[in-house]
């Protein structure tokens, strides 16, 4: 009788806490979330601003943008947060790249975050001073080889996205061209419409004004396919095989954080990019929409630290 009486007495704790793990994830989010991007203005920011926007409406909970700058700190930062689903990450390809580029970095890309989405890309164009006398990809890479060396071309701090970009051609191009580098993608435009330099691999919606105006010449989106941002403009996988060099953004959580709230997040997320509103005017930007499953942005992750990785080790490529 007694065996029966302590059976009877623990049934009901253990029924409670069975039934704990669904009763979280129903009831999730109980309170504001907050998602944790780069610095206020940039291509996260305002990324993280549009997806938040959106969930705050369809979650019923406040979703909180909080700028914090660079990628170390930022990773660093959720890393260590709470796996509860309160506390998410946007930030593009420096997040798994940077691990390459410096030494101490205090996150690891792959173990430590919770992939929930891919939620937008952002490809570049490839553009020339309209002196340079190419008017293609073809004809760029035969003059490159024709005069090694002399040619040059304008990126930001060192593996940015126009800096991979570039060495990614020069690699598969097999052309010597040397880079000039800048303080930020404002002078290089500068130095690029005033002839100092001849080529960029520049973000499209900072350069198609220019283009459009004629001081710089479009040649290539570096997309694997045609972009919907630059309709009739060619890949430079047209000519280059295999060649893409875009900026992916994904949204993460703590590693450790419950699946269904990963799911819900995932299913909330994909609403707010499917609205027209919302791709329109991602599309403005220069940016499009992705979206996908946590899977998914986990495979995207390790092939691009596999291509990437492999070219910034080949390249000696260093953060300063």
């Amino acid at each position: 009788m007694r065996l029966t009486f302590r059976l009877i007495s623990i049934l009901p704790i253990a029924a409670l806490l069975l039934n704990a793990g669904p009763a979280t994830a129903q009831t999730y989010p109980s309170k504001p979330i907050r998602m944790i991007t780069a610095q206020a203005g940039g291509g996260a920011d305002l990324a993280a601003r549009l997806i938040a926007q959106g969930l705050t409406e369809r979650m019923e909970q406040q979703v909180i943008v909080d700028n914090r700058g660079v990628v170390a700190v930022v990773g660093e930062l959720v890393a260590k947060a709470p796996p509860d689903g309160y506390t998410l990450l946007l930030y593009a390809q420096a997040l798994w790249l940077t691990p390459f580029l410096r030494d101490n970095v205090r996150y690891d890309p792959v173990k430590d975050f919770a992939p929930i989405t891919l939620a937008v890309s952002q490809p570049s164009i490839l553009v020339v001073h309209p002196s340079l006398p190419v008017k293609s990809v073809k004809e760029l890479i035969t003059l490159a080889k024709g005069r090694p060396g002399d040619l040059n071309y304008a990126s930001a701090q060192d593996g940015s996205p126009a800096h991979m970009a570039a060495e990614l051609f020069k690699a598969m191009a097999k052309a010597e061209i040397v880079r000039i580098n800048y303080k930020g993608s404002a002078p290089a435009f500068n130095d690029l419409i005033g002839g100092q330099v001849q080529l960029m691999f520049a973000p499209v919606g900072g350069s198609v004004p220019h283009v459009k105006a004629g001081r710089l010449k479009a040649l290539a989106v570096t997309s694997l396919r045609a972009s919907p941002l630059l309709p009739g403009m060619p890949p430079i996988s047209a000519t280059l095989p295999g060649y893409e060099a875009t900026s992916p953004y994904g949204i993460f959580a703590p590693a450790g954080t419950p699946a269904a709230v990963i799911g819900r997040l995932n299913q909330e997320i994909a609403r707010v990019l499917a609205n027209a509103e919302v791709k329109e005017r991602f599309l403005s930007l220069g940016v499009e929409v992705v979206g996908g499953s946590p899977a998914e942005l986990a495979a995207t992750v390790k092939a691009e630290m596999t291509k990437w990785g492999a070219l910034i080790k080949e390249a000696g490529i260093t953060a300063q």
